[in-house]
């Protein structure tokens, strides 16, 4: 099947244009991409801006970022930082947190269901976000672990019941047999039940020296992202376009609340534990929105362009499928010329802090950008 180039490209898109989704009330209602420039907010020291990163021991993989934005947006200067081994060691003490959270129990069934594809391996890009944004306002790992397991479990959740036949009908998942695959379809539906209600049992439990306000405040966050105004109403119209014409802002729509609000809540509830104030909130909260987006458009090209094996999914779904996405509505071309554009605005909102505690989140843009190539 060819893809169109008739739908309107990524200039009309609705989270670049205009918002009303809460937290992107301040973007200006209209911002033509092709007029995008990296502005430096009154706050931000530009003299922080102009660091190389040639010589860091991450320069193969950031080489591989900026070829694939390379002619198509400003190139924005990424402070030096080891951004490899961050994400190393954070997915280590993630992966140990998560182990230890759920020990095998009775029934055992349930337990095994669930340990099964929570510690099926991953880059653990959610829980490793609510910990950067936390340790960005001042915060450390040890406040935002409980939240960033429970976002862990909450994705891990999405991708079992995604994974059903009732819904994308899936066998492979991180390169192991899906969920119902291994246990069933009644065990993986309740594993996925358990995740849900036991990721917000988890942040008030387990979150330690946060004020109790700050702990309710994240689990509404998180509550949101998950609900009929986040993570399942993005699923339910991405069911109801299967087939049918949908426009970019339609898919823009289910990508928003399907990927993007989950992580949002990521980074909201990591800065929230971390004491930010409120403009903080919101600077993180609009930087979310972009690299969530960015995901998912990257996710359509991978789908498109690589295989089963490297993908440790199921390839050319979404095609079979004929379910809209980035590639089908824009052309592979525009969709990253548009991925380029979201990692600069991304990049564009982290000005406003400290160019050495951003330093993560900076690298995360481009590092998910860097995942088409």
């Amino acid at each position: 099947m060819a893809f169109s180039a008739t739908i309107p490209t990524y200039e009309n898109s609705l989270l670049l244009k205009k918002s009303s989704f809460s937290g992107l009330k301040n973007l200006p209602k209209a911002i033509p991409c092709s007029h995008f420039k990296f502005l430096v907010p009154v706050k931000a020291k530009a003299a922080n801006w102009v660091v190389s990163v040639s010589c860091s021991s991450v320069a193969q993989p950031l080489e591989a970022a900026e070829q694939s934005i390379n002619g198509i947006s400003p190139k924005i200067p990424l402070p030096a930082f080891p951004f490899q081994e961050y994400m190393a060691t954070k997915a280590k003490h993630v992966n140990k947190a998560l182990d230890e959270s759920i020990p095998m129990q009775h029934p055992l069934k349930i337990h095994d269901a669930m340990r099964y594809s929570l510690l099926a391996g991953g880059k653990r890009v959610r829980p490793v976000l609510c910990i950067a944004a936390c340790e960005l306002v001042g915060g450390d790992e040890a406040t935002a672990m409980p939240a960033a397991c429970a976002m862990e479990m909450i994705h891990t959740m999405s991708l079992i019941h995604d994974d059903l036949p009732c819904m994308d009908n899936d066998d492979l998942r991180r390169g192991k047999p899906t969920n119902h695959k291994q246990f069933g379809e009644e065990t993986a539906i309740l594993a996925g039940d358990a995740l849900l209600s036991f990721s917000f049992e988890h942040v008030a439990r387990a979150t330690k020296n946060v004020s109790p306000d700050r702990v309710v405040r994240a689990i509404a966050e998180l509550g949101s992202a998950v609900g009929a105004a986040g993570l399942v109403a993005g699923q339910i119209v991405d069911i109801e376009s299967e087939g049918k014409q949908v426009t970019l802002d339609d898919l823009e729509y289910i990508h928003i609340n399907k990927t993007s609000k989950l992580l949002e809540a990521a980074v909201v509830c990591g800065a929230i534990l971390g004491g930010a104030d409120d403009e903080s909130v919101e600077r993180v909260r609009k930087y979310a929105r972009y690299i969530g987006l960015l995901f998912q458009v990257v996710d359509d090209i991978l789908d498109v362009t690589k295989s089963s094996e490297e993908l440790g999914k199921t390839a050319g779904k979404d095609l079979l499928s004929d379910k809209a996405t980035y590639p089908k509505l824009m052309g592979i071309d525009e969709a990253k010329k548009f991925a380029a554009k979201l990692v600069d605005q991304a990049n564009q909102e982290l000005a406003y802090f400290d160019t050495t505690k951003a330093a993560p989140l900076y690298h995360f843009a481009n590092y998910i950008a860097s995942r088409q190539n």
